[in-house]
């Protein structure tokens, strides 16, 4: 397990010219994610009329890939130049999200965001080799965060400049900005130096390398705790997450606006919780950080389900916000500190293949068990399953390691 060490700052990070080029990378290009995507679904919903279940295939054909393909991607970004996949990743990714400037038919928008998936299935476990890579050791909390800040500030602005720039310019004015952002994205990306340092390996197949990270990842009781407790957990939250429209209709009786609004919350909290990790890194082991937001956001789903009154959802929403960021940053910089360089690929790309079947299963079984069983007690499972994963965690870590067990029992001689 990682112990707690000195961090550095945001500041000191961004102080790191290649940090900071990366960063502004991902911030363009994610803000141009965003864009593109709310203005697919203005477009599905309002132009195409599209019906509930058209508009969910959108990010079902999205994570699909995800899903399957990671594990194999990593296998490559572990043999590859790690700068060039970013490169080309990016610049195909540009070129593909021109189709929408010129089509309207569902199915083209169904290919291009299973097209777009599996480029992405190399960059992202690519770009987190970058990281690893670039970042000091002791910055590598910091850079993360700042990473996470960039998707939750896009979440968070960029649902109403899409509907101006649809309402006033068109949907293809989004897609234009996202496919520049795109080849932003790779210059900035062409002018760091990633030197990743590579440990001379005997050659294998392609399975054999998957099962050699899969090997890796089971045997490493730290990083197979968090991956399966992070897998678990976002199934959790999307089991609650995928119906939250149907709730703020059915049980506060509201509206689209509210709606937005608990939307903007979860960003909002999650800002604030990547605020306060530097503080709570010195003091915590990144596992203890994981298990403490699972089980936030468990006892944040638990307020929303009992109550189910808008003000108690408000709050719902900032802690869901603030306990993800105590997953998903301390996560990946454990992945990325405890992995060995040349398998860091396999290892985040399992993880985002993980994460991504539980997100559609989700999807899939959220629905019909709302209907029988009724979405408040979906809720309440959803909260119980979170809180369970945090007091399996916790009892873990207060369990002695088999090093110490022995120290203490050799000492009682």
């Amino acid at each position: 397990m990682s112990s707690p060490t000195a961090k550095l700052s945001f500041g000191e990070v961004l102080a790191i010219p290649s940090v900071r080029r990366l960063w502004i990378a991902q911030l363009v290009s994610i803000f141009g994610d965003f864009l593109a995507i709310f203005a697919v679904f203005s477009v599905v919903t309002f132009q195409l009329h599209g019906t509930p279940e058209q508009v969910s295939m959108i990010l079902v054909a999205y994570l699909l890939p995800l899903a399957l393909i990671s594990p194999f991607a990593g296998v490559f970004v572990d043999k590859w130049n790690v700068k060039w996949t970013m490169i080309a990743s990016d610049v195909i990714r540009g070129l593909m999200v021109l189709v929408l400037l010129f089509e309207r038919d569902l199915n083209v928008i169904y290919g291009v965001f299973l097209a777009l998936s599996c480029v992405s299935s190399f960059f992202v476990p690519a770009q987190s080799v970058a990281v690893r890579t670039i970042a000091p050791a002791a910055g590598l909390m910091a850079v993360n965060g700042l990473m996470s800040q960039a998707v939750q500030g896009s979440q968070i602005i960029s649902p109403a400049i899409s509907g101006l720039l649809v309402q006033w310019l068109g949907a293809n004015a989004c897609f234009l900005f996202d496919s520049v952002s795109f080849f932003v994205s790779a210059a900035l990306v062409f002018s760091l130096t990633i030197e990743r340092k590579t440990v001379p390996a005997a050659a294998q197949s392609v399975l054999d390398s998957l099962k050699s990270g899969f090997r890796f990842i089971f045997t490493h009781a730290a990083i197979s705790f968090v991956i399966i407790s992070m897998t678990m957990g976002m199934f959790a939250i999307r089991c609650f997450g995928v119906l939250l429209s149907v709730y703020v209709r059915d049980i506060l009786q509201s509206n689209a606006a509210l709606f937005g609004t608990l939307n903007s919350l979860i960003g909002i909290g999650m800002i604030v919780g990547t605020q306060s990790l530097h503080r709570s890194a010195r003091k915590a082991s990144q596992q203890s950080l994981v298990i403490f937001g699972l089980s936030f956001m468990g006892c944040a789903v638990l307020l929303t389900a009992i109550f189910g009154k808008v003000a108690t959802t408000a709050l719902g929403m900032l802690g869901l916000g603030f306990g993800a960021a105590f997953i998903m940053v301390p996560s990946q910089t454990l992945l990325q500190g405890e992995t060995p360089q040349e398998l860091l690929g396999r290892v985040m790309s399992s993880l985002m293949s993980l994460m991504a079947m539980s997100q559609v299963i989700a999807m899939t079984v959220a629905g019909p068990v709302a209907e029988k069983y009724g979405i408040r007690n979906l809720y309440l499972a959803s909260a119980a399953m979170l809180l369970t994963i945090g007091v399996v965690g916790f009892a873990k870590l207060r369990r002695p390691r088999p090093e110490e067990a022995r120290a203490m029992a050799a000492s009682a001689d």
